[in-house]
């Protein structure tokens, strides 16, 4: 078994590190966002902007759906602050929210990669 073989708690660690976990509240934040980007179609709708921002019909064929299925994914990933809008004429165009789900995506790739 992984378990300890007697029960030795260093009280001195665990108060240190649990000074360092965040609020519960950002930790439930932090769940919904992995929870966001652990579905392949939402995943691939995000990859697919990370260096271009891209509209509803574009990024339907890039993912192979209709346009209604990624208006749906899209308005959970906005929801979240993954992705952001905006509109230019009667075109609402995407990207990613900025740099720190860029920087997330691509540790995450590159950890898959490795």
């Amino acid at each position: 078994m992984d378990i300890c073989a007697i029960k030795c708690i260093n009280e001195k660690k665990v108060k240190e590190t649990v000074k360092t976990i965040p609020k519960q509240k950002d930790i439930g934040q932090m769940a919904d966002i992995f929870k966001a980007l652990s579905d392949p179609s939402r995943l691939k709708i995000v990859l697919a902007l990370l260096n271009q921002e891209h509209c509803v019909c574009d990024i339907a064929v890039i993912c192979n759906q209709t346009d209604s299925a990624i208006s749906h994914q899209l308005r959970i990933l906005r929801t979240l602050k993954i992705v952001k809008n905006r509109r230019e004429g009667k075109i609402i165009y995407y990207s990613i929210d900025d740099e720190h789900v860029t920087s997330l995506i691509n540790m995450s790739l590159d950890h898959v990669r490795h």
